[in-house]
C-alpha cells in the first residue's frame, strides 16, 4: 500500500512505498482511485491541528472501488464516493492506494461522473452544493436579487459559484487577488468580481446597505458579519469556511429586524440522505466542463510540499491526487 503517513504529532508526514495495511479498519475494503486536495489537508500535512490520532492517513476525500464489504449494501466492483465523515482527521483518508471505510458515509458514484471529476468536486463541490441546497431550502431563488460567494476562487468557492450560475442566479464573487482572478470567475458564471477589503477589513454597522439576497461564505469572521449586515430581508447566508477566522463580530440585528437566517453548512457529519441528495444535484447541475478548466492533478509524491502552497493562497480552484504517481 502507498500513501502518505503522519506518524506522530509533531512528526513530518512522509509518502511510504510499502506502508502497513493492517493500520486499516471499517468494513468496507476499497481501491482508491483518486482523492482531492482541500485546505484542511495542507493543514494535517502541515500538522496545524486538523489531525486528531496517529499514525493517520490524511485525505479527506476519496472515490474508490469497492474490493470487499463485511456489511451494508456494497458488493466487489462497487463505484463510491466518500467526503468527510472523519476520514484524513481522526480516521484513514483518502491519500494511499487502499482504504477501509464504515458504509453509511459511501455513497454510490452517479454514472454521469467519472471517478476523475468525483475527486475533483470533492469535498470542496460537496460542501459547495450543500450551501446552495441551504439557499434553496430558505426560499432564495433565482431572480430574487445578487448572491455573494466569499472566497470565490477557492475550491468550494469556485465550485458555488458555478452551480449559483448554473441555476440562473446573479453571482457576485469576492477574492482577495481581483487582478488575477477576474477573468477565471466571470467564466465560471460570476457576473461581478469584488475585492474582499470591502468586506474584511473592518466591522461595519451591524445594519448596512441591502446588497444580497442571500450569500455562501467560506471565511468567516468580519467578512460574514458585513455579509449578514448587507443581507436583504427574509434572506439566507451559509457559512461553511472560517479562512479570516472563527470569530463572529456582529449583533442579533439582522435576524430580527431582517430575519436573516445564518446556516451552517457541515459536510463531514452531513446524514447519507443529505449527500445522496447533494450527489444527485450536482450530477444534474455542475457543467463538467467548468469542472475541467478549474482542476489540475498532482501526485501522491507532490503532496507533501503542496500543503504550503495551499496554505499559502496560492492554489485556486480544485486539485486532484493521482495515489498511483
Amino acid at each position: 500500500m502507498r500513501a502518505i503517513l503522519i506518524e506522530s504529532e509533531g512528526a513530518d508526514a512522509r509518502l511510504v512505498e510499502d506502508a502497513d495495511e493492517s493500520l486499516l479498519t471499517g468494513d468496507v475494503e476499497l481501491d482508491v482511485l483518486c482523492s482531492s486536495y482541500n485546505y484542511k489537508d495542507g493543514m494535517a500535512i502541515a500538522g496545524k491541528g486538523i489531525a486528531r490520532s496517529f499514525p493517520l492517513i490524511p485525505g479527506i476525500d476519496l472515490v474508490g472501488r469497492v474490493t470487499a464489504a463485511e456489511s451494508g449494501p456494497y458488493s466487489a466492483g462497487d463505484l463510491v464516493v466518500l467526503n468527510g465523515d472523519g476520514i484524513g482527521e481522526s480516521l484513514h483518508g483518502g491519500f494511499a492506494t487502499r482504504a477501509r471505510v464504515r458504509p453509511d458515509a459511501l455513497v454510490r458514484l452517479p454514472a454521469e461522473i467519472s471517478p476523475e471529476r468525483a475527486a475533483a468536486i470533492g469535498t470542496a463541490g460537496f460542501t459547495a452544493m450543500l450551501a446552495v441546497l441551504r439557499l434553496e431550502d430558505g426560499g432564495v431563488e433565482p431572480g430574487s436579487g445578487d448572491i455573494l460567494v466569499t472566497g470565490a476562487s477557492g475550491g468550494a468557492g469556485s465550485v458555488a459559484v458555478a452551480l449559483l450560475a448554473g441555476r440562473g442566479h446573479r453571482v457576485v464573487a469576492s477574492t482577495g487577488r481581483v487582478e488575477a482572478n477576474t477573468e477565471y470567475l466571470r467564466a465560471l458564471g460570476a457576473a461581478d468580481v469584488i475585492n474582499r477589503r470591502e468586506l474584511s477589513e473592518e466591522p461595519g454597522r451591524p445594519l448596512q446597505s441591502k446588497r444580497w439576497a442571500g450569500v455562501i461564505d467560506g471565511v468567516g469572521s468580519t467578512t460574514l458579519a458585513n455579509a449578514l449586515a448587507q443581507t436583504a430581508w427574509g434572506g439566507t447566508v451559509a457559512a461553511f469556511g472560517l479562512a479570516q477566522g472563527p470569530d463572529l463580530p456582529t449583533t442579533v440585528l439582522p435576524f430580527i429586524l431582517r430575519g436573516v437566517t445564518l446556516a451552517g453548512v457541515n459536510s463531514v457529519d452531513a446524514p447519507l440522505a443529505l449527500r445522496e441528495r447533494a450527489w444527485d444535484a450536482l450530477a444534474r447541475e455542475l457543467d463538467l466542463d467548468q469542472l475541467d478548466a478549474m482542476t489540475t492533478s498532482i501526485g501522491l509524491s507532490e503532496a507533501v510540499p503542496y500543503a504550503e502552497r495551499i496554505l499559502a493562497g496560492e492554489v485556486r480552484g480544485r486539485t486532484v491526487v493521482e495515489v498511483t504517481q
